[in-house]
């Protein structure tokens, strides 16, 4: 049996599976992120008790993914300062002696979808977590998006809602981005309570809300995505995605023509497929795909 690990390397947690050809878990478990010294080795044992094939990686940002530089495979400018500049694909490879696959971890999430998921079957998609950060994955032509370095779609500019009672958000690197704006620790600062424990009349949601939909209408301006899916922490407030869905329309206001906005984007603005496995099922088809002699899919 054909073993692949896969890793979804988050700034809280690290979730660690090791799955066989058709997906199914062998064994998964989570440690929290500490400092490579404390992280590494642990993660390195844990696939070291499988003879994986290769290993998929879903990782936290931002990376170096330019297969021609120096630096290849490391988190470089993250906030989490221990993990700056770590070479986390080189270290995997050596200790384990297997290919090892890299990309963002809203970048892998975007592939699970559009492979098995809400986007499954069409040529492209935008995936977006909001939770205690934001960032999202493009898919294009079926294939996640990489340019200068890759999407950093937390970090767009959005205008400040005039009733907002802050103003500036809380991204330490731009005054009023989506991310410093809307994200969990931007809700909690504005408000003084974790957004799960406000009710759904509470003025945090229109705004939240109006900050989503501002990136959504952005995103259906700048590169069409046949589909946009909310996935993370926030998002488990099930009755956003009708507001956010609502001011996109609104925000739009009529310039795209098509069904899909017709009817309201009830089908459009959706919710992930597979629900919280998006991430580690993304990294285990990285693994797949770094896999130089891979045996035919196995049916899920």
């Amino acid at each position: 049996m054909d073993l692949y690990g896969a890793l979804e390397a988050g700034g809280t947690k690290m979730v660690l599976a090791v799955m066989d050809g058709s997906g199914a878990t062998v064994e998964k478990t989570a440690m929290p992120t500490c400092t490579p010294g404390e992280t590494m080795p642990g993660m390195i044992s844990f696939f070291r008790k499988y003879a994986i094939r290769s290993l998929g990686i879903g990782c936290f940002g931002p990376l170096d993914l330019h297969p021609a530089s120096p630096a290849y495979g490391s988190i470089t400018s993250t906030p989490k300062l221990p993990w700056r500049n770590y070479p986390i694909v080189s270290a995997f490879r050596n200790a384990l002696q297997v290919p090892v696959a890299l990309d963002t971890d809203v970048n892998a999430a975007a592939l699970a979808e559009a492979s098995l998921g809400a986007a499954r079957g069409l040529e492209s998609c935008l995936y977006v977590t909001v939770g205690t950060g934001i960032g999202g994955g493009l898919i294009i032509h079926g294939k996640p998006v990489h340019g200068l370095t890759h999407p950093e779609i937390g970090h767009i500019p959005v205008l400040a809602d005039p009733a907002d009672p802050m103003p500036r958000g809380v991204c330490p690197y731009h005054a009023c981005c989506l991310e410093g704006m809307a994200s969990g620790p931007s809700i909690e600062k504005r408000w003084g309570i974790p957004g799960k424990e406000l009710p759904p009349e509470h003025p945090a949601w229109e705004l939240e809300s109006g900050y989503l939909a501002q990136m959504c209408a952005s995103a259906m301006l700048s590169f069409s995505p046949e589909k946009i899916i909310l996935g993370g922490g926030v998002m488990q407030q099930k009755f956003l995605l009708p507001m956010i869905r609502r001011k996109t329309a609104a925000l739009l206001g009529g310039y795209i023509v098509h069904p899909a906005v017709e009817n309201g984007l009830a089908d459009y603005i959706v919710e992930p497929g597979l629900g919280t496995a998006s991430g580690i099922t993304g990294a285990w088809l990285l693994a797949r795909q770094a896999d130089p002699a891979p045996s035919q899919p196995q049916q899920r």
